[in-house]
């Protein structure tokens, strides 16, 4: 069967939620034994379990990805268990602003999980796929990263960097056959995307949900299992002809804006 993760090991980062959830559900799916790492016990556990139950086994594994010490002892816990084949680095936050509204504050916090999260855990997981004559790395960057966005000056520094890293990753490690892509959204719409409309535009979510749709050239916002299909596609050994490659999955943003 195409695409089938059937003997594969993941690490989904983020996986408790939006795009994370989705990749692990598809993930599981197809096969592979899914290892969740969230911040959020609570989300993460019920994610796992309802995902357990309709497919293949997934794990949860409380984590916070900026604590090193911690993400490398759990990455160890989870090869004795069985070996890893792919990381999603999906875990990640957002941010409104431009350069004179962002506080160091913000702009540090947005590098240690946007930026510093992904390093960690790709350090962690590489001499484990060497171990294994190879593996799939994807993270997850944004359309931010390409190109230039209104009032998203740190988001946009934070995917940057995951952008470079997966370029730099991906040449570095081309002898130890692991391939490193990296998947770029547009507006998806998840539960954050809701709560953020709920929150900043009290009364008028329906006007502001559809204007934010129709930002996005194709006239909608993406779906979490669009993303996750994607992922499934660049995990999969149809795609090991594939690295240091971006993949836009944005409606149009990018070409066919202006």
């Amino acid at each position: 069967m195409k695409f089938s993760l059937k003997k594969k090991v993941a690490i989904v980062t983020g996986g408790g939620s939006g795009i994370g959830k989705a990749i692990s559900e598809t993930l599981s799916e197809m096969g592979a034994t899914v290892h969740i790492l969230d911040r959020n016990a609570k989300t993460g556990r019920k994610v796992a379990k309802e995902i357990s139950e309709k497919h293949n086994p997934v794990f949860f594994n409380k984590c916070d990805v900026t604590d090193v010490k911690k993400t490398n002892a759990i990455f160890k816990k989870i090869n004795k268990k069985g070996g890893i084949d792919i990381l999603i680095n999906n875990a990640g936050i957002g941010f409104v602003g431009n350069i004179e509204n962002t506080s160091e504050e913000d702009f540090d916090r947005l590098y240690s999980i946007n930026v510093k999260g992904v390093f960690n855990c790709m350090k962690a997981v590489i001499p484990f796929l060497k171990e294994r004559k190879g593996g799939v790395i994807i993270n997850l960057a944004s359309i931010a990263s390409s190109v230039g966005l209104a009032d998203r000056f740190a988001y946009s520094m934070s995917k940057g960097a995951v952008l470079t890293m997966t370029y730099s990753v991906a040449k570095d490690y081309l002898d130890s056959n692991i391939r490193c892509n990296s998947i770029s959204p547009a507006r998806i719409h998840t539960p954050f995307v809701d709560g953020f409309i709920a929150k900043n535009y009290p009364g008028k979510e329906k006007e502001m949900f559809e204007n934010l749709s129709k930002t996005q050239p194709i006239g909608r916002m993406g779906k979490p299992e669009e993303v996750a299909n994607l992922a499934l596609y660049l995990c999969s050994d149809e795609a090991s002809f594939i690295t240091g490659t971006d993949f836009p999955i944005d409606g149009g943003f990018i070409k066919l804006n202006g």
